[in-house]
């Protein structure tokens, strides 16, 4: 299944739901991660899956 790149203008309004901080967009992993919470939140069929709960550990 080939990736879709995020738009831009969603990726600038985007934010770790639990401490508010910036993400690191990685299009090749489908995936967006924040740093300050070393948490990895999925891009499934294009859509940020943006839950804490299902947001996996790094």
């Amino acid at each position: 299944m080939e990736n879709e790149r995020l738009d831009d203008a969603l990726l600038e309004v985007l934010a770790c739901p639990k401490c508010r901080g910036e993400l690191e967009y990685r299009p090749d992993e489908a995936v967006l991660l924040c740093h300050a919470c070393r948490l990895r939140y999925n891009i499934d069929d294009g859509i940020p899956v943006m839950l804490i709960d299902e947001a996996e550990s790094f």
